[in-house]
């Protein structure tokens, strides 16, 4: 029997926020947020939105991204449907500082999808 995997729009969300394509990545999570209103997706669109702002040199959008990001992801900091929460806050907090990774990345670990989340729940 195959191991847990990350639902398909995660998956591409994740591949493309790695590539630097944050807006493209806000937009491949966009129809499951919209599905599931899951907390944690809207957490990673808001936080892929402020890396959109970086890219614009918009201080002011970076941290009101931030700003409703942090306390949605907050959540999950121990990690969450194969995603290193805690990996995705610290580069938060470098960049609300002014220190921002020259290339950010989402790390997946598929041992942190325990199988119940609620986001994995097929579409109707």
């Amino acid at each position: 029997m195959p191991g847990p995997t990350l639902p398909a729009g995660l998956e591409e969300f994740v591949d493309l926020f790695n590539k630097g394509a944050f807006w493209e990545a806000h937009e491949a999570l966009e129809a499951d947020w919209r599905r599931t209103r899951s907390d944690f997706y809207h957490g990673l669109i808001l936080y892929a939105s402020a890396w959109v702002h970086h890219d614009r040199g918009n201080p002011h959008g970076i941290q009101a991204q931030l700003t409703k990001a942090t306390p949605l992801l907050q959540e999950y900091s121990a990690g969450y449907l194969g995603i290193d929460v805690s990996g995705i806050l610290a580069q938060g907090r470098a960049l609300a500082a002014g220190r921002p990774a020259s290339a950010p990345m989402i790390l997946t670990d598929l041992k942190l999808i325990r199988g119940d989340e609620p986001e994995l729940e097929p579409a109707d």
